[in-house]
């Protein structure tokens, strides 16, 4: 029986890098796609609660979720195309842009991911790190669709090598042709408050968030953050649990309490 993928990201339902993911994945499996009908970036782990939502069909297998999503799109995917039966692996990006650090809390690209291994379905979130535009890679996906074709075939030949409700989130670097995987942790990642104030002819103040750079630190911890493995030119292999709790911290906690 042919294996089966699902299919999300968070950039759209027309992005470039969904459609390298598509083209990766051809032959590998019987692959059913639902994206949502715009970009979701930065929507972290969201259900839509407040309205209902509409599959609208693009082609065969292929629909995108009316102001869903990623998660809603995996939600309802799992409820509504697939009933019983779960897919075999599930697969959110190609993300156009790093998902690194604590980014992953941000990233609707990871929650897609996250929403299926709540429901016990193997995942893997990838994004693309972007280089500088100057060398015009930006929207070179390659490589990273070298990279998930073959983690993908490496699952389903054989199986998840994580635990329950984990996944596996991956982070290609840019100008490199080679596939060299390291596994890491996520770095400890540094935020400024990049936001930038317009006004409209009316006078209406309107604010903009901006980017920030990609900087970052080591934890107190032995390994590879991702950060490193992409400044080495190596592809990031981040395992990510659901759980978030602060283990070491309990006891601090009781003592406070105390």
């Amino acid at each position: 029986m042919k294996k089966e993928i699902l299919i999300t990201n968070d950039d759209g339902f027309d992005a470039k890098g969904l459609k390298a993911l598509i083209k990766a994945l051809e032959n590998l499996a019987h692959i059913t796609v639902v994206a949502p009908a715009s970009e979701k970036s930065a929507c972290s782990h969201s259900l839509t609660l407040t309205r209902p939502l509409r599959f609208i069909q693009v082609d065969d297998d292929f629909y995108k979720l009316e102001d869903g999503t990623p998660s809603d799109c995996v939600y309802l995917a799992l409820h509504s195309l697939y009933g019983d039966k779960k897919p075999d692996l599930l697969i959110s990006g190609i993300n156009r842009g790093a998902n690194m650090g604590e980014d992953i809390t941000y990233s609707g690209t990871v929650a897609g991911a996250m929403e299926a291994v709540l429901h016990d379905v193997p995942a893997i979130s990838i994004s693309q790190v972007l280089g500088s535009s100057q060398h015009g890679l930006d929207d070179d996906y390659t490589l990273a669709m070298k990279v998930i074709r073959d983690l993908a075939f490496k699952v389903l030949e054989g199986e998840f090598p994580l635990e329950h409700r984990e996944l596996i989130n991956v982070n290609v670097p840019p100008l490199v042709k080679e596939i060299e995987y390291q596994v890491t942790y996520a770095g400890y990642r540094f935020y400024a408050n990049d936001a930038h104030l317009h006004r409209n002819p009316r006078g209406e103040e309107h604010w903009w968030l901006g980017l920030h750079p990609l900087q970052s630190k080591r934890r107190d911890v032995a390994g590879v953050t991702d950060f490193e493995a992409i400044e080495s030119g190596k592809i990031s292999l981040t395992p990510v649990m659901l759980d978030l709790t602060a283990y070491k911290s309990m006891k601090k906690l009781e003592d406070f309490l105390a």
